[in-house]
This record gives C-alpha cells, sequence and structure tokens, in this order.
C-alpha cells in the first residue's frame, strides 16, 4: 500500500533557496519514503533555472528565498 504525504523540500543553488511543494511516497519497504520521478524532476527543473538566473522560471516550481549574510563573524 503506497501512502502519500505532502511535504516542502527546499532546493539551495549559489546564494537562492527554493521551497518546491512535493509528495512523498511512503510503503513498507527500506526505500521508503521516496519522491515520484515527476517531483524529481520539477526539483532539478527549479535547480536549474536558478542556476542560469532565470528566476520566473523558477518560481513556477515555488517561492524563491535569496540568502544573505546576518553577521560577518
Amino acid at each position: 500500500m503506497i501512502r502519500k504525504r505532502k511535504k516542502s523540500k527546499y532546493i539551495h543553488e549559489g546564494r537562492y533557496v527554493a521551497e518546491v511543494e512535493v509528495e512523498l511516497l511512503e510503503t513498507d519497504t527500506e526505500w521508503s519514503p521516496y519522491l515520484s520521478v515527476e517531483d524529481a524532476l520539477r526539483l532539478d527543473d527549479a535547480r536549474e533555472a536558478m542556476r542560469h538566473g532565470d528566476f520566473e522560471s523558477a518560481s513556477k516550481y515555488g517561492r524563491i528565498y535569496e540568502l544573505r549574510p546576518v553577521a560577518n563573524l
């Protein structure tokens, strides 16, 4: 039996992070939980778009954040 659960995944590329909602598939196997192929490809596409500075395309997959240092220690 496959159970599905929504989860936010965060992917990092350079100084940017995308928050992408995916569906985790849970089974009684040792590989559980895992992503569907489609969700894995969506994460790859979002990362690739951020890598090329195409934030309009990246934002189609989820929220995009820019990382900034808080303090220089």
